[in-house]
């Protein structure tokens, strides 16, 4: 004796390949909006970066600081830092193109050179903290100093940090490849942003 599976009701069937074909519709039609989220909390962090610049040259313009509460600070270390960053986002540029290019050994040869200038930057920030000729807690000018070179400082180091997790997943068979590779271009993003902020930064307390 011999059984057959049972037939399936063409009514039903129809409606199943309608339903997916609906939700494959609406899959494709979901955009990736991460980096649009990202640049979103960029610009968030970047109102903070602006409120500790408008709170300096406010207070600078309204209330003078003292004869002896600022200090002539050393240009050399600072403007090659900001040489450094520069060059660092060049690289970081390069890293991208190499890994939308399916080039994955080259693109984490770039990413490590760099974090090492991010890491170069770090290390020049510190050698200036050991040499500068006050405290954070001296005057007002001080305190702003520190504030404001530290909190990029910390942004330096979760980049150089992100970095290091972006390189070990650009790798044959990681996350970051020729095809997806967001974890990179967020990191790109973030890099560029704090070497944006370096610059205005710079031109702030060194250079005014």
């Amino acid at each position: 004796m011999t059984s057959t599976a049972p037939l399936q009701d063409p009514g039903s069937l129809a409606a199943d390949q309608a339903t997916d074909h609906a939700a494959d519709h609406a899959t494709e039609g979901h955009g990736d909006f991460r980096l649009f989220g990202l640049a979103t909390f960029l610009v968030a962090d970047g109102m903070t970066f602006a409120g500790f610049f408008a709170a300096y040259l406010t207070f600078r313009a309204v209330n003078p600081l003292q004869e002896g509460s600022t200090y002539e600070l050393e240009l050399l270390l600072p403007t090659i830092n900001t040489v450094v960053l520069i060059i660092s986002s060049f690289t970081f540029h390069r890293a991208g193109k190499e890994c939308r290019g399916g080039n994955l050994a080259a693109s984490r040869l770039w990413l490590a050179i760099t974090g090492g200038l991010g890491a170069i930057f770090l290390a020049g920030q510190m050698v200036e903290y050991f040499s500068l000729p006050f405290g954070l807690t001296d005057n007002l000018f001080a305190s702003t100093f520190y504030a404001l070179t530290g909190f990029h400082g910390l942004h330096v180091t979760l980049g150089v940090i992100c970095i290091a997790i972006v390189a070990l997943q650009t790798r044959q068979g990681g996350r970051n490849t020729a095809s997806d590779h967001f974890g990179l271009e967020a990191a790109e993003l973030y890099w560029h942003f704090v070497d944006g902020i370096w610059v205005v930064l710079y031109g702030i307390l060194y250079l005014l």
